[in-house]
């Protein structure tokens, strides 16, 4: 029997000819990626072994991402002491340089490659064909000193996607929809493993949006085979693949989803729950308070340009706070040299450096009691993104734009149109 994408990816970080679904495998890993909610704690537990050592520090990536700059004295002591502990130490070290994931994605990632990293959206890897799982502490810690780890070997879930996307529907709506469709526990512990000839017509910005996402499924891990457009991604920034694998015809899958990409409509995840996915058009008039564009989920250039385009020749409402957040000072910088922070700016919108923000809930725009908000972060629980009793909505750029123009929740096609 043949493997599928995350088997074959195990299989070759363990070393074996093949692997099967509740294997337990020791591994090597290509990657670990911290970042400053969690590196403080690793430090802590490393400084207090008995013979402290890195395996390879050529593996570690170091990133400050979810409190920056700094908002409290607390926050600045652990971001020294992540700085300090990195000089000392040689470690890849990133600040004030974007979010975690999308830098990973721009400078290190490649296909084939086993990463952990501590946070659980480091599913979006497998955008480029990489096995990518988030995991805790101690975990983290471990394959720090010995460079390994184990793996239980998960079951995979296909989705098989056809069609196109319709204009104004994006790859989020997407994967909400596929969330709410099997639910926040539907993947637990499982690989979601993407393919078919709709995958084609997505591009990276697409794909990263659905993998990152697929841990609100549950999922271990998500992936898509490495095609052109992740080749070609790859060669531009000077990369080459580790391995290009390919899901066997005859591997077995745990089920199996057959996903028309042209039935899919802009969708909006109801508080407090990410499969809460309703069509967006079954909460219109819906007030908010403030909108969130930016998160590892949709802060990239195809976020931006379609928020630019929709505001372009528009004000954001007097009612609303409109945070727009590149993902990445990469980001940041095209944005700016295309015009796009301009039209955010004259249209009223709050533009922020790059970092994580709102989805957070720690710093930058954190919401009031009784407030709402519309997001492109990657959660909606209850107290995600401020105070215990405040709503999240989350839903693309492009009804994330046109509900900060509205006031309330609503879809580009709806906002009256402009004059010539």
């Amino acid at each position: 029997m043949g493997m599928t994408l995350a088997e074959k990816i195990i299989a070759s970080a363990a070393g074996v000819e093949s692997v099967r679904p509740g294997d337990i495998h020791t591994v090597e890993l290509d990657y670990l990626m911290s970042n400053d909610g969690t590196t403080h704690l690793t430090i802590d537990m490393y400084n207090k072994l008995a013979h402290p050592h890195i395996a390879d520090v050529s593996k570690l990536v170091w990133i400050v991402d979810h409190n920056l700059p700094s908002d409290s004295v607390k926050t600045a002591a652990s971001h020294k002491k992540m700085r300090d502990f990195a000089k000392q130490n040689g470690i890849a070290f990133y600040e004030g340089k974007g979010v975690c994931h999308q830098i990973m994605m721009e400078h290190h990632v490649r296909p084939g490659q086993l990463i952990f990293g501590a946070d659980s959206h480091t599913c979006a890897y497998g955008a480029l064909g990489a096995f990518g799982t988030g995991v805790g502490c101690t975990d983290y810690l471990y394959a720090m000193v010995t460079g390994k780890s184990w793996v239980l070997v998960p079951e995979s879930l296909r989705f098989n996607l056809t069609g196109r996307l319709n204009p104004g529907v994006t790859a989020r709506d997407l994967i909400l929809t596929i969330i709410g469709r099997i639910g926040a526990n539907g993947a637990n512990y499982k690989a979601m493993e993407f393919g078919g000839e709709g995958l084609k017509t997505l591009t990276m910005s697409d794909r990263i949006a659905i993998c990152n996402l697929c841990v609100e499924a549950g999922a271990k891990t998500a992936l898509m085979e490495a095609d052109e457009v992740a080749l070609d991604y790859l060669a531009q920034r000077g990369r080459a693949p580790k391995h290009v694998f390919h899901a066997d015809p005859d591997a077995a899958y745990a089920e199996t989803y057959e996903i028309d990409m042209t039935e899919i409509v802009p969708v909006v995840a109801k508080p407090h729950f990410v499969d809460q996915v309703v069509p967006a058009s079954q909460c219109l008039g819906t007030r908010i308070d403030e909108a969130f564009l930016g998160s590892c989920n949709n802060g990239r250039m195809e976020d931006l340009r379609a928020g630019a385009a929709i505001l372009k020749g528009r004000k954001v409402a007097d009612s609303v706070r409109f945070l727009v957040v590149p993902a990445s000072g990469e980001i940041y910088r095209q944005a700016l040299e295309e015009g796009l922070l301009k039209i955010f700016m004259e249209s009223g919108a709050i533009v922020m450096n790059a970092n994580c923000s709102v989805c957070w809930g720690s710093c930058q725009g954190v919401i009031g009691e009784g407030e709402t908000l519309i997001s492109t972060g990657t959660r909606n629980f209850k107290g995600r993104a401020g105070h215990p009793n405040s709503f999240v909505y989350l839903a693309s750029a492009e009804t994330v734009t046109a509900s900060a123009v509205a006031g309330e929740i609503t879809t580009a096609d709806r906002l009256p149109k402009l004059e010539d």
